[in-house]
């Protein structure tokens, strides 16, 4: 199995990284980083430099590879550090709203453009993007957190449209969006004192769920909403 993680240097790409390479030691795993290459990593594990944001990087990237089978994307943004979620629609910023959508969605997009031609390779190739519950449309009780919750509401969009337009070129392909929970990284930090007692979780427990989960799946369940344990959320 060939397994590419975006992302790999996050806390929760980080710990799927570690999941893979312990578990999985036959498995052929490569990871990414934006800045800052993680140093205390599987030593099997190939790093490649990659910034999201640059199709150009994306592409290049692309071009280190003949095949994968899975591609796991564990990029997010939920906040900066001049700029929290908005709470309100006076705090909504124009400039944090489109860096949102382009961190959140647009690298799926740009990922499975490029990417495509190696997963076509694979008998059982997977696209697999954390997403997050607050992208739901109908799960929205709330309000508030405007560009994170509009980012991955179309992080969402776009992967259920890859899903069936490779339902049609790769009919065993399967293509997910994945709610990790509340994870005690840095993404979360600012907002773990209202989560509920045993609904904050670690990195390492996540990723065991989030594989769990990708190895269960069937081409039927391209095109799902899946959270940590395996229960399919509405769009």
């Amino acid at each position: 199995m060939k397994v590419l993680v975006i992302g790999g240097s996050g806390g929760i790409g980080q710990a799927i990284v570690n999941h893979l390479a312990s578990h999985y030691p036959q498995a052929d795993v490569a990871a990414t980083y934006h800045r800052n290459q993680p140093k205390h990593q599987q030593s099997l594990v190939r790093w490649y430099s990659l910034d999201v944001e640059d199709e150009a990087s994306i592409k290049q990237l692309a071009q280190q590879f003949e095949q994968l089978d899975w591609i796991i994307n564990c990029v997010g943004m939920l906040h900066t550090q001049h700029q929290k979620p908005e709470k309100n629609l006076a705090s909504i910023n124009p400039e944090f709203f489109l860096k949102s959508i382009a961190v959140n969605c647009l690298p799926t997009l740009l990922i499975a453009k490029h990417f495509q031609p190696l997963l076509r390779k694979s008998a059982q190739p997977c696209l697999a993007t954390v997403s997050a519950k607050v992208g739901s449309i109908t799960d929205n009780q709330l309000g508030g957190w405007y560009s994170y919750r509009s980012s991955k509401a179309a992080l969402n969009m776009a992967l259920k449209s890859i899903a069936i337009e490779w339902g049609r070129l790769m009919p065993k392909s399967v293509v997910v969006a994945l709610h990790p929970g509340t994870t005690d990284t840095q993404l979360s930090k600012p907002f773990q004192t209202n989560v509920p007692e045993g609904k904050l979780f670690t990195p390492n427990y996540v990723a065991t769920q989030l594989i769990t989960i990708l190895h269960s799946l069937k081409a039927s369940d391209s095109g799902s909403f899946i959270a940590y344990d395996a229960e399919r959320l509405p769009w």
